[in-house]
């Protein structure tokens, strides 16, 4: 009878400790849930220590759980694969200690403790978010040790793992095919891979393949899908990605409709971008964000910063990105005196300190004004390590507007800096051009020969009928090359009779000036609006994405193509939109 009261008191008190444990809401409560679990002999009990620990997780005190788990007292011989389960997951959805996940599985193995099937979807997580390829590779082979390979969730969570970790695309792609597929986090997963590493085109292609395979998708398939739609600038697969999501009713989240902003600006339209935008029930100041960086992106400065006052109207705080976008806008607008209000308005007024992108921005603001002193007193006086790219901002204004020694001297400290990088000796080579020290340039081709430097190739990207077609300069890979050619020798005459004039000075080759005409002409970006003027209706407008900065040339060239062949031509480059109509750009400056 005295045992039988003892089990029923033991239970009471496990019940009433996990009673309190899923009514604590603050860490002082559970160091007294701690101490009574103490006094009640409950400081072995697997089931009590699994829920203080999910509890500790909840609170965002893992470390404090572990301490007790795992301190010279415990009996750890009485511990179960649930309460490691608990503690590894925990460990998995922190930010800065997802190695302490690792750490106890080896523990739970060393204790010889048996994981299961949701023991691995944690330890994958944690090396996803590790970047840990060799780590995910152990662990998958552990995962086929104890026979758990066949597992559906534990298939999709290793796929997940390899599209993390560079390398490990190929691996994921290996197991995706293998695996049965139909579930949509299967192909959200590899989706998702795809468009982590750039592969915008491949993410595409699977997705058409699982609308063939009959796999309905969901909220996330959508949000990967409409980033690859936004890296490639295919608006027209956007636009239909939009009526899906409406058709098949699948809700607006708050990351869906951002990945819609997102997707109309970055494919040249931010009307759209801020149609959805206003749809939007709650709006987060990622939304906001998305809005006032697509703005900046289409040189509509004075609408991004109407944008950003009403922001801050509603009580929305901006954050460090709102600013990039900000100051970005104020630099394509030409708002100096605004910029740098901005600026100082984010350090003294929001405490937001400044982070490399800051201070370039505003490196390229004053660059791009001519206040080339300005701009170089800033440099001096940054309290971080100027990076390559703002260095690069300062020679392309010096160049732009005339200081020409100040730019060839940074040049050359850049290739200095970066021996290897082919863009330092371009930049160099470009100044030598404007000087007119043809042997200086030549000189630089022959060294980038000597050291196998080489220029990285201009490609453009065109979507026309449902299709994604991409040039090379020089390309004759098309079905329609001949026909393309013979355009672009249409299009260079056309625009010539106009009253075009070609700017030879950027070609790198040691050639004569009708040699340097056409080799401008085979630019990818000539190529693919030659082979949209052969393929769409007259008089509708041209979308393309550039890898690189327009050329001088191109640029040149593209606002006479646009008044020639009244076509408005929108063209997206490295650092952002040109809207080409009847002979004009949308760009204040260009450099």
């Amino acid at each position: 009878m005295s045992r039988f009261i003892q089990s029923f008191n033991r239970r009471e008190a496990e019940q009433n400790c996990l009673s309190l444990l899923q009514l604590c809401n603050t860490f002082s409560k559970l160091k007294q849930i701690h101490s009574h679990l103490l006094k009640s002999g409950l400081h072995n009990n697997p089931l009590v220590l699994t829920k203080f620990s999910t509890t500790c997780s909840e609170l965002n005190n893992i470390d404090y759980a572990a301490s007790f788990v795992f301190s010279k007292e415990a009996e750890t011989h009485l511990y179960d694969t649930f309460l490691f389960n608990a503690i590894i997951r925990a460990y998995a959805q922190t930010n800065h200690t997802k190695q302490n996940a690792i750490f106890a599985y080896n523990r739970m193995l060393r204790y010889s403790i048996k994981p299961n099937k949701f023991t691995y979807p944690f330890l994958l997580k944690a090396s996803a978010g590790l970047l840990g390829l060799n780590l995910g590779k152990q662990i998958h082979g552990a995962v086929v040790k104890y026979g758990f390979d066949t597992d559906l969730y534990v298939q999709n969570t290793t796929v997940h793992m390899y599209c993390c970790c560079a390398g490990g695309i190929e691996f994921a792609r290996n197991m995706f095919d293998e695996m049965p597929k139909s579930s949509a986090v299967s192909w959200s997963a590899m989706i998702g891979g795809y468009v982590r590493f750039g592969r915008s085109t491949e993410a595409v292609e699977l997705f058409r393949k699982m609308q063939f395979d009959g796999v309905r998708p969901d909220e996330i398939t959508m949000v990967s899908v409409l980033s690859a739609c936004a890296d490639l600038g295919a608006l027209e697969l956007g636009k239909w990605v939009q009526r899906y999501i409406d058709k098949e009713g699948i809700p607006r989240s708050e990351e869906l409709c951002n990945a819609l902003i997102d997707m109309f600006a970055k494919c040249g339209d931010i009307d759209e971008a801020i149609e959805v935008f206003w749809n939007m029930n709650e709006k987060t100041i990622v939304s906001w964000t998305s809005v006032i960086v697509g703005l900046a992106m289409h040189g509509r400065g004075k609408e991004a910063v109407d944008f950003f006052d009403e922001m801050r109207g509603v009580g929305m705080k901006p954050d460090g990105v709102a600013f990039i976008g900000m100051l970005t806008a104020c630099s394509h607008a030409g708002l100096v005196e605004q910029g740098c209000s901005y600026f100082d308005s984010m350090v003294n007024e929001f405490s937001i300190v400044p982070k490399i992108e800051h201070y370039g921005c505003m490196v390229d603001m004053f660059s791009r004004a001519g206040h080339l002193s300005k701009a170089l007193e800033f440099v001096q006086e940054m309290p971080i390590e100027p990076n390559p790219v703002i260095w690069r901002s300062l020679i392309y204004g010096c160049r732009s507007h005339g200081e020409l020694e100040l730019s060839e001297s940074i040049s050359k400290r850049l290739i200095g800096d970066e021996p290897m990088h082919g863009s330092n000796y371009v930049l160099l080579s470009n100044v030598y051009a404007k000087m007119f020290k043809y042997e200086k340039k030549t000189k630089i081709r022959k060294v980038m020969e000597k050291k196998g430097i080489k220029k990285v190739p201009g490609c453009t990207m065109i979507e026309l009928n449902n299709e994604i077609y991409e040039f090379v300069a020089g390309d004759k890979s098309h079905d329609q090359y001949e026909d393309i050619y013979k355009m672009v020798d249409e299009m260079g005459r056309a625009i010539k009779k106009a009253g075009f004039v070609a700017t030879t000075s950027d070609v790198l080759l040691d050639i004569d000036e009708e040699d340097k005409e056409d080799t401008l002409n085979r630019h990818s970006e000539k190529l693919a609006i030659a082979f949209s003027l052969l393929n769409s209706p007259p008089r509708t407008m041209i979308r393309i994405v550039k890898n690189l900065r327009v050329c001088t040339d191109c640029h040149g060239a593209t606002k006479f193509i646009s008044k020639v062949y009244e076509r408005e031509i929108v063209v997206r480059d490295r650092n952002r939109f040109h809207h080409f109509r009847d002979g004009l750009c949308s760009c204040k400056d260009f450099w």
